[in-house]
């Protein structure tokens, strides 16, 4: 094998492991079929940081979350997560190291109660995060408490987006990867999203969003990436968010 290639590789997965990120991503490109959507992004998830991927739909936001989970047809380049490269692991092994996925579409089963739905993924026994029990999900989500036995598709729209995300905290995992977990939800859910996610990363959970809803995002991260034809176009700290408030504004039509 042609040690140019390896070289750079190795390297890259060196620095990501001596950052001490829960995330590093380098490089990263991923393919659809023959279609080449992620072009050479760079990206990076201190633990305990809410990060957030910016821009507009089809700007590779969502592939982008689902090439670090391993759910692209093929990528390349480097995913380190918690020191361990995992460009070569199935999406199966990406969960075991903690790292919990939840998808625009919810997931939700219907043939389940809110409560089955929530005992249904097993715990993992090598995240390093501490699976929550269903009292604590309960006081985080009270909503779900009430609804227990209710079938998971009779929820509210808001309620099947409380049940994705508790679902993913039972199992322990600690990096959460949320894709437009405010669409179409009203303001009183999108509030109780947004003091979830501040409870979280005060618990030490790594959080890397994508939102379309810059008003839910702003608030809550630490650092925005923008995206535009699957390529990181710009990166900026949250305390540098007032200064690029009009180019996101013409970017996102806010």
């Amino acid at each position: 094998m042609d040690r140019s290639n390896i070289e750079p590789l190795q390297r890259a997965v060196d620095a990501a492991a001596a950052s001490g990120d829960a995330v590093h991503v380098t490089g990263l490109e991923a393919w659809y079929g023959e279609s080449h959507i992620l072009h050479g992004v760079d990206l990076r998830a201190a633990r305990g940081e809410v990060v957030t991927l910016l821009g507009r739909n089809g700007a590779g936001r969502s592939t982008t979350l689902k090439a670090i989970m391993g759910l692209t047809d093929r990528r390349r380049g480097s995913i380190v997560i918690d020191g361990r490269e995992t460009v070569g692991m199935p999406p199966q092994g990406v969960a075991r190291l903690g790292v919990g996925y939840c998808p625009e579409e919810r997931g939700i089963f219907a043939g389940l109660s809110c409560e089955e739905n929530l005992m249904l993924p097993p715990r993992l026994p090598r995240a390093r995060g501490t699976p929550m029990s269903l009292d604590e999900i309960y006081e985080m989500f009270p909503n779900l408490a009430e609804r227990r036995a209710s079938q998971g598709t009779r929820l509210s729209g808001g309620e099947q987006q409380m049940l994705a995300i508790a679902r993913i905290l039972r199992t322990g995992a600690d990096i959460l990867l949320l894709d437009e977990i405010s669409e179409g939800l009203a303001p009183v859910i999108v509030q109780t999203l947004a003091r979830v996610i501040r409870v979280l990363k005060s618990r030490g959970f790594t959080v890397l969003l994508v939102e379309q809803n810059f008003r839910f995002a702003a608030p809550l991260a630490d650092r925005f990436y923008v995206m535009e034809h699957g390529r990181i176009v710009d990166t900026f700290e949250a305390a540098r968010l007032h200064e690029k408030a009009a180019a996101l504004q013409a970017l996102l039509n806010i």
